[in-house]
């Protein structure tokens, strides 16, 4: 199975990191999901478009609690990883698809932002209506 090197540069997140524990090889393990856009702008003058692309991230162990903790929509973020083909059969059909794992992942807000980011989202939600000041994300039991 080859594997692609992919690398996401100057990316936001569309939306909260989802956090879940599956049984792995060695017992328990994290696993995140995110999602990243990243655009892109391609001609000059009235020639001029913007392309966005978004990938959807899978995160492993101590990476993805972390992410989990301290990104939320709207981080801003780069992301180095890998694409994978992970084709397998079902009922004697081939089922073909991609995967994108993260290798190396930047947090490009500083502490302050990403404070200030998950307190706004906090809010938004429905949360900070209680007085709550820290928002931790929902862990999924698998």
């Amino acid at each position: 199975m080859a594997n692609v090197q992919v690398i996401q540069r100057n990316a936001h997140l569309a939306g909260a990191v989802k956090l879940e524990f599956v049984s792995g090889r060695e017992g328990r393990i994290a696993k995140a999901t995110l999602t990243a856009i990243s655009n892109n702008v391609r001609g000059s003058g009235e020639a001029r478009e913007q392309q966005s692309t978004a990938i959807q991230w899978t995160l492993w162990g101590a990476q993805a609690e972390n992410a989990a903790e301290y990104l939320g929509r709207g981080s801003h973020v780069n992301i180095v990883g890998r694409l994978r083909n992970n084709n397998y059969v079902r009922d004697e059909e081939t089922v073909y698809g991609w995967d994108f794992a993260v290798e190396e992942i930047d947090y490009l807000d500083s502490r302050a932002e990403g404070e200030a980011r998950r307190s706004t989202a906090q809010v938004a939600d429905g949360a900070g209506a209680k007085g709550s000041t820290t928002q931790r994300p929902a862990r999924v039991e698998a």
